[in-house]
């Protein structure tokens, strides 16, 4: 498995969290996601053959927010 942190503009709520949660879940090959509103990052455990960070950083901005570079 494979950990990425990333961070999020944009999240301040539980409706963001479930929001971020349930797009990037979605996504074949994810483990775990964890949405911190205090540190604004989002970690995600998932597996590099399944899906990779693009598909994950899309998967936020389909949700409406925005991945720091």
């Amino acid at each position: 498995m494979t950990t990425a942190v990333l961070s999020v503009a944009g999240m301040s709520c539980q409706h963001c969290v479930m929001r971020i949660k349930n797009g990037v879940s979605a996504l074949d090959g994810v483990a775990n996601v964890e949405v911190d509103l205090g540190t604004q990052t989002v970690t995600v455990e998932f597996d590099a053959r399944k899906t990779d960070l693009p598909a994950i950083k899309e998967a936020i901005a389909d949700a409406g927010y925005t991945v720091i570079e």
